[in-house]
């Protein structure tokens, strides 16, 4: 339930607070004090667009947040599904900067108001003389059944079902799409295919390639310098080798007659072991270099068909080809298997209309169930409210499925005895439809665990006896859930556990609207007021009190 409400700089309120009764609240007021701002302002928080044009003072900042104990109702999986923090004391809060941007909050984190409306939409219910055009709606109606069907379980398993086959569906319909398409570049496809895997490339194979055909083309002077080097090493008349012996020689006369020295000779003979070991190594490469003109050609010609390759695919390695040759050989063998993976997604499309239908039908029959139910309570309760000849049928189609289900459903409506039940839109007065819904938000308030419940004056235009009766159906109301009834019928407002009355401070500069909770002796005042207008009478203060049972 709400608890507290808080609005600052919004229209005509600077800064207003209240803290609702846990049953019914009343709030009343002269036309144009500031109840229904109030309300626009607890819209903001169930994620109505908002305008900079509502901001009391321009270059202020307005916030409005309103506190619910959440603690005795079941919405963490809501919460959870909007990967929000849950706490068992909500605070939803709503912010408009004058630059025009606005951001919201739950529980101080930042959220969409696709979130925020989701979330709203499960703490509080506002309903106002306007909000009667929802009855018209499918959707609307649909869940006017489920709500008294106590259907959550099948409603989120149909829902379920339903988008594993949209799913399915989609999966199929882009299989099909991408098999025309690949079936005419099959052949194109195949050849290029074909074309790789016969010139059968390696991994590396360019690098290496290259690397020898650089080697062949310079052997001859490879050849040269590598000869020139084995002379110089140990083959000359003045070999670095011999010449290399006879200092080691010379050294290791003396290397007794010094540590020193000794280490020297050791060095030196590394040295002559490394340089002798070189030499055989230059040695041996130059025997392995060959003057090979064939392999030349064989290895240009190669390399030639590597090169057209990748300019005709426009890549600079064989990695790239060799890439194209798998996606290649992927598009090919699916245009190969195309046939068994369609007829794989069909039947799973198939399969999952199935389960989807079948919890369609499951999901209907709850509906259906409790319609004649929903029709005998609705009657019984138009006849309190001042229509004993009122009657409401709902008449049932099934069409396609939807996200809804299969269900298309019609409430009728008559407020006169022989006259069949019609469209509501044909037969209905505004005061009727008002009833009616209040009526259908009655028999939901026992089936649903919505905290809050909010009426914007919707006893406009009801007799007095009917006011009585719509006063005590809100205070009935009131045990199960929080009420909040802006009204300007004193029998309603004598039923009320708090009352606030709001009204105009002109005491300033600027018009405030401002909000007090009123005492008893205030309320027997205010209902005075109501009933016999300002200043009340004496007769309308004992009425007033009658009516509050002082």
């Amino acid at each position: 339930m709400l608890t507290n409400l808080l609005i600052k700089n919004y229209a005509l309120i600077q800064q207003l607070e209240m803290r609702p009764d846990k049953e019914l609240n009343i709030i009343t007021g002269e036309t144009g004090a500031g109840k229904s701002i109030m309300l626009g302002a607890v819209g903001l928080l169930l994620g109505n667009r908002a305008d900079t044009k509502v901001l009391y003072a321009p270059d202020e900042k307005c916030i409005i947040e309103g506190n619910f104990d959440i603690s005795e109702y079941d919405l963490r999986p809501v919460f959870e599904e909007e990967e929000l923090d849950y706490e068992s004391n909500c605070i939803i809060r709503r912010e408009i900067n004058p630059s025009g941007k606005t951001r919201a909050f739950i529980n101080d984190t930042p959220v969409n108001l696709d979130t925020l409306r989701k979330v709203g939409s499960n703490l509080m219910d506002v309903h106002s003389q306007h909000d009667t055009l929802l009855l018209g709606s499918n959707e609307y109606q649909l869940s006017i059944l489920d709500a008294y069907a106590q259907n959550r379980a099948a409603f989120k398993g149909y829902q379920a079902a339903y988008r594993q086959y949209r799913k399915s569906e989609d999966t199929y319909r882009q299989l099909s799409e991408n098999a025309a398409t690949f079936r005419k570049e099959l052949d194109y496809n195949s050849f290029l295919l074909e074309e790789l895997l016969a010139a059968r490339l390696e991994a590396g194979e360019q690098e290496r390639l290259e690397e020898e055909l650089n080697l062949l083309e310079n052997a001859e002077d490879v050849k040269l310098k590598l000869n020139a080097a084995v002379d110089a090493l140990a083959n000359s008349e003045y070999a670095v080798n011999s010449n290399l012996r006879t200092v080691i020689a010379q050294v290791n006369t003396i290397s007794n007659l010094s540590e020193r020295y000794a280490a020297l000779r050791e060095r030196l003979e590394s040295c002559w072991i490394e340089l002798k070991d070189i030499a055989s190594e230059l040695e041996s490469e130059e025997a392995d270099v060959d003057l090979d003109p064939e392999r030349i050609d064989v290895i240009n010609d190669r390399l030639s068909s590597i090169y057209k390759l990748q300019q005709k695919h426009s890549v600079k390695n064989v990695e790239e080809l060799l890439e194209i040759q798998r996606d290649l050989d992927d598009k090919v063998s699916r245009v190969l298997n195309l046939d068994e993976a369609l007829a794989e997604a069909k039947a799973k499309v198939d399969a999952c209309r199935q389960e989807m239908m079948r919890l369609a039908e499951e999901l209907s029959g709850t509906r259906r169930a409790v319609m004649p139910a929903i029709e005998d309570e609705l009657k019984g309760l138009l006849a309190e409210v001042g229509m004993p000849n009122a009657s409401v049928k709902i008449s049932h189609n099934t069409g396609k499925p939807i996200n809804t289900g299969i269900d298309e459903i019609k409430f009728l409506f008559t407020a006169n005895k022989g006259i069949a039940p019609q469209d509501l839109k044909s037969v209905a007065s505004g005061g009727e439809f008002s009833r009616l819904m209040f009526c259908i938000k009655y028999i939901l308030a026992d089936k649903t665990s919505l905290p809050t419940i909010i009426f914007d004056e919707i006893d406009t235009g009801i007799s007095g006896g009917i006011a009585l009766k719509l006063g005590k159906m809100m205070e009935d109301m009131g045990h199960r859930h929080q009420v909040i009834t802006i009204t300007h019928s004193h029998q309603i407002a004598a039923r009320g556990k708090s009352h606030y009355f709001v009204y105009k401070d002109t005491s300033e500069a600027k018009t405030i609207s401002r909000i007090k909770r009123l005492t008893d002796q205030g309320r027997i005042f205010e209902v005075a007021r109501m009933i016999g207008g300002e200043p009340p009478s004496k007769a309308a203060i004992k009425n007033a009190k009658e009516f509050l049972e002082y």
